[in-house]
């Protein structure tokens, strides 16, 4: 049985993925979320407060939430939106272990196309191949539990969401495989849009050759778990504060 992290590493591992997120430029303004569960069942997890810019967030700035909390004992500074979804998620998957939603730019308008689809064109976009649930059924702000049960079935077992219309959403193991997920998505999601910006055919990978990249990623979590800590070095060095 995995030994969960206790709550002061998880608090400073969110707060780092809101600061290199920040840097990347992936939150819209003061919206998006993300979320990371404290307990075995998930229902108990930390996530951003209400209109708070990833860039000024610290560890003890994350709220405490529980999702069988009834909606008079909410904290006030709840977004709706991110307890429709986080709340709702955390409810029903437990094992979304780290919920990560934001607008990153490439893969936003990625999920504005007819075609969401990450296309196996290279190796990371093989990473996606076969692993990503799209969801065409934007209908305005995810701001009530119905719509955070549709997008809850609609990710299904998958790890990755295109949202339509809307944004992206990725789930995780632990902070630093959603972070690795989505920073790859993003990287993917930009390859695909300049290949189909020159006009010329692309070249999608054979399926045989891209599941079989798509499963080199899948190592359990190591390179992730790497790559979230050459990042966190990088933040520990330029701008530090984030654990406070």
């Amino acid at each position: 049985m995995a030994v969960l992290a206790t709550e002061a590493q998880l608090r400073i591992d969110l707060a780092a993925l809101f600061r290199i997120a920040a840097k990347l430029g992936w939150p819209e303004a003061v919206a998006n979320h993300a979320s990371v569960a404290l307990d075995a069942d998930g229902r108990r997890f930390l996530m951003n407060p209400r209109w708070r810019h990833f860039s000024s967030l610290c560890a003890s700035d994350l709220q405490v939430l529980d999702a069988s909390a009834a909606p008079e004992d909410l904290p006030p500074n709840l977004d709706p939106t991110a307890w429709a979804i986080h709340g709702t998620m955390h409810a029903q998957l437990p094992q979304a272990r780290c919920i990560l939603h934001v607008h990153p730019p490439y893969a936003t308008t990625l999920a504005c196309l007819a075609d969401p689809g990450i296309k196996p064109v290279d190796q990371t976009s093989a990473r996606f191949h076969r692993r990503v649930a799209i969801d065409r059924g934007y209908a305005g702000m995810a701001d009530n539990a119905a719509e955070g049960l549709r997008l809850t079935r609609t990710l299904g077992g998958m790890r990755v969401l295109m949202m339509g219309n809307h944004g992206v959403l990725v789930v995780g193991d632990s902070v630093a495989e959603a972070f690795d997920a989505l920073y790859h998505l993003e990287r993917a999601s930009r390859t695909l849009l300049l290949a189909y910006a020159s006009g010329q055919p692309l070249s999608i990978l054979p399926d045989e050759t891209a599941e079989k990249t798509a499963r080199s990623w899948e190592d359990g979590g190591e390179y992730a778990r790497a790559h979230f800590s050459e990042m966190k070095r990088l933040l520990d060095r330029e701008t530090p504060g984030y654990a406070c």
